[in-house]
């Protein structure tokens, strides 16, 4: 009871900036800026109060972590199993590519630019698949320091807040679909915050189809951290000739359950067994758990930490960053040319 009742502030208080964020939003002509793009930038600005209250930092954690999974499981009642098995068929060519772009150009301009490959690696890992997420199931298995995780954090989530503002009015300049924005945005954004973010401030099917596509995007942390494991084991048997003090893998700790949460809501809708009242509540609630959990995050984000973090993870975090973003717009639009 105790644990729930710590919680309470936290939640508050992300309660507060959704509400500031979907306020401004209303502000703006047309809806170009959305209630969770606001939020995020909103729970920057106040992330100072943190340290003044922190009794409100474990209910924002469980925030920015939990309610954002519940509410992409929320949003399953949207969408059928033929369109999920369509988007994701489709994500998973221009996946190859975008993958492809993140790994081989971290490593090689990480070599380039002197950086050590856990860094290199780490960025890559959170630009390529999904954020923070990917950067914590991989650097325990490559045994990265805490400065390594900080700067492919601080790389990969300066260029997210930038893509969420800047993916929406990009798309709608490019007269792209929902569906083609949405496959944009779900393969070239990075954590899964952002894309939510991005795709719901282009339209809400464009952000429906963004979080398949990036469900999609997400399980492949299950192949990568498995190869990175097996380099880190060789690479560490080599040195010490002693594997039993090797990271070993984990498929519990990294596998996202809650895709699989997700994929069930998505099949009970296909079946008819929401009602129409019933699914929109559960969108409604969805919608605004996303809004909180983006203002969340943004209070758990001090904005000048990464301004100062290095200027050459953040050099690799741009440039591979902007790659996979003309790889994966490119590989689209040669699709639609065959």
């Amino acid at each position: 009871m105790n644990k729930v009742v710590s919680l309470v502030p936290g939640i508050v208080g992300s309660i507060i900036v959704a509400i500031i964020g979907m306020f401004l939003s209303s502000l703006v002509p047309g809806n170009l800026v959305s209630g969770g793009v606001f939020a995020l930038l909103v729970g920057m600005v106040f992330h100072p109060l943190l340290n003044r209250w922190p009794v409100l930092v474990k209910g924002i954690t469980f925030t920015g972590k939990r309610i954002l999974k519940f509410a992409i499981i929320g949003m399953g009642v949207t969408l059928s199993i033929s369109q999920v098995v369509q988007v994701g068929g489709i994500s998973l060519i221009v996946m190859t590519f975008t993958l492809a772009t993140a790994f081989g150009g971290g490593y090689l301009i990480g070599k380039i630019l002197g950086i050590p490959w856990r860094q290199s690696s780490l960025i890559s890992a959170g630009t390529g698949i999904c954020g923070g997420s990917a950067i914590a199931a991989i650097a325990p298995v490559i045994e990265a320091d805490s400065q390594d995780i900080a700067y492919a954090l601080s790389a990969t989530f300066l260029f997210d807040i930038l893509m969420v503002v800047l993916f929406p009015l990009m798309g709608r300049a490019f007269g792209m679909s929902d569906l083609g924005f949405g496959l944009w945005a779900g393969t070239a954004v990075n954590d899964t915050s952002s894309v939510v973010a991005a795709g719901y401030a282009f339209s809400e099917a464009a952000g429906n189809f963004a979080i398949v596509v990036k469900l999609t995007r997400t399980l492949s942390i299950v192949p990568v951290v498995l190869i990175f494991s097996y380099i880190h084991i060789r690479t560490m048997a080599r040195q010490s000739q002693h594997e039993k003090d090797i990271a070993t893998f984990s498929l519990k700790r990294v596998f996202p359950w809650f895709v699989l949460v997700f994929l069930v809501v998505v099949i009970f809708n296909s079946a008819g067994l929401f009602s129409e009242t019933i699914s929109s509540y559960i969108a409604t609630a969805g919608k605004f758990c996303m809004v909180m959990a983006l203002g969340a995050i943004g209070l758990k984000t001090d904005a000048k930490s990464l301004l100062r973090s290095g200027h050459k993870p953040m050099l690799l975090g741009l440039i591979i960053s902007t790659a996979v973003v003309v790889v994966s717009y490119l590989v689209q639009f040669l699709l639609h040319q065959l």
